[in-house]
């Protein structure tokens, strides 16, 4: 009942999407670390599960490098869309089934047994007993962490979508479900915070139960320097302009590239589309500067993970006054970022949290030799320093990925 409920009229390929990049995060949260690593040191791996294959085949090749997944068959018409029913005679709830499912199919790539087998269920035994060796997983009591050579072997997870940041076991489940209604009158009162007088927004922020730390102290602009500062920040949700505002005591300019019309209608301060037109963008960004404090976050979106993307260089080219801000939002139910959902709804699932937090950390300003006017820099160089900077303030990981990296993974779009 519960596989008809949950796969009846779904696309496979959605069902395929969500086990990639969305429920990987629990997948990877509910694995045992020891286990883990022993598997990954093998060359070729299989698993075998009583879960639907296609809810987490995606996760395991992608991931775990796994060859093939043997598991429970879902009925799929011809138009690509689930009955909710099963294959017959492909649900492997038993060992014994488990066992012959596996035997067929090492049958169809020419193998006589695996030479390792893992399980964590006595229903394991049965396959468990035909490998040369086995290995039971036994419930961590501890937190492990991972040897540095397992974890080379497995693809870190950068991107995942999704609005729960929580396991939604039947506790948390009920939690959620009880703490709802006070969350949505909470939140619709947090989302005006930012539109209060400055004297008071602070307070009345943390009356409210968002939490804020600030870090480092926010250097004085230089009166000889031609222009406003322009801050680039790290980029957790789309509130990281405003906070940078709040925390600041007055009005910044944000220039942005996809926000919605509505979230733009509803900001408190002042916002920018840019065109992705190098050349228009770059005298965008250099008019705002000569009378206001411009905010960019360089990464071009969101990332949930302690990663940072890479920086594009535009925002070197217009400015020498140059302050790096590390932002970093935690979330404890919800997540305040999505690719597929609804983005306007995004500041509004943030402050549904219990206590949403944000970090800010104010680096120096970019020394003269650090810039492309004044120290002859290529744009290229001081966007990769300041993505250094960052991550080595905040303990983030650099990468070389970007938002169509992003989006080609979690939204299928090339």
């Amino acid at each position: 009942m519960l596989v008809f409920i949950t796969f009846s009229g779904l696309k496979a390929s959605t069902v395929e999407f969500l086990s990639k990049a969305v429920l990987a995060k629990s997948y990877f949260r509910d694995m045992n670390p020891r286990t883990l690593s022993a598997l990954v040191s093998f060359g070729k791996k299989y698993m075998v599960t009583a879960a639907p294959r296609i809810m987490v085949e995606p996760f395991l090749k992608e991931y775990l490098g796994v060859e093939s997944v043997v598991g429970t068959e879902l009925q799929v018409l011809s138009n690509g869309y689930c009955t909710g029913l099963i294959q017959s005679g492909s649900l492997l709830l038993s060992g014994r089934r488990k066992l012959e499912a596996l035997k067929n199919f090492f049958e169809t790539i020419h193998v006589s047994c695996p030479d390792a087998g893992f399980g964590s269920s006595d229903s394991d035994y049965p396959f468990m007993s035909w490998c040369k060796e086995a290995y039971k997983a036994i419930q961590k009591s501890e937190e492990i962490v991972l040897p540095s050579s397992a974890q080379e072997r497995i693809k870190p997870l950068v991107f995942h979508d999704g609005r729960l940041a929580v396991l939604p076991t039947p506790a948390m489940a009920l939690a959620i479900f009880l703490w709802t209604p006070l969350a949505i009158v909470l939140a619709l009162l947090r989302i005006l915070v930012p539109h209060t007088p400055y004297s008071v927004m602070l307070p009345l922020a943390a009356l409210l139960g968002i939490k804020l730390r600030i870090k480092g102290s926010f250097p004085p602009k230089d009166p000889a320097a031609p222009g406003k500062l322009l801050f680039a920040t790290s980029h957790r949700t789309l509130l990281d302009p405003v906070v940078l505002s709040g925390v600041l005591g007055r009005k910044v300019t944000a220039v942005t590239y996809s926000i919605s019309r509505l979230s733009e209608l509803l900001s408190s301060i002042k916002t920018v589309r840019l065109s992705r037109n190098r050349a228009s963008d770059s005298q965008t960004m250099r008019r705002l500067l000569s009378s206001e404090d411009v905010v960019v976050c360089p990464e071009g979106t969101t990332c949930r993970e302690p990663y940072l993307l890479r920086f594009s260089p535009l925002f070197a080219e217009v400015s020498d006054n140059i302050v790096p801000v590390g932002m970093y939002a935690e979330m404890g139910l919800f997540y305040g970022t999505t690719a597929r959902g609804w983005k306007w709804m995004d500041p509004f699932f943030f402050c549904m949290n219990v206590q949403p937090s944000y970090t800010l950390e104010f680096l120096e300003a970019l020394p003269d030799e650090r810039t492309c006017g004044r120290g002859k820099r290529t744009s290229v160089e001081v966007a990769n320093y300041v993505q250094e900077e960052l991550a080595r303030a905040s303990g983030l990981k650099p990468t070389a990925l970007t938002r169509k990296d992003k989006y080609q993974f979690l939204t299928f779009v090339q």
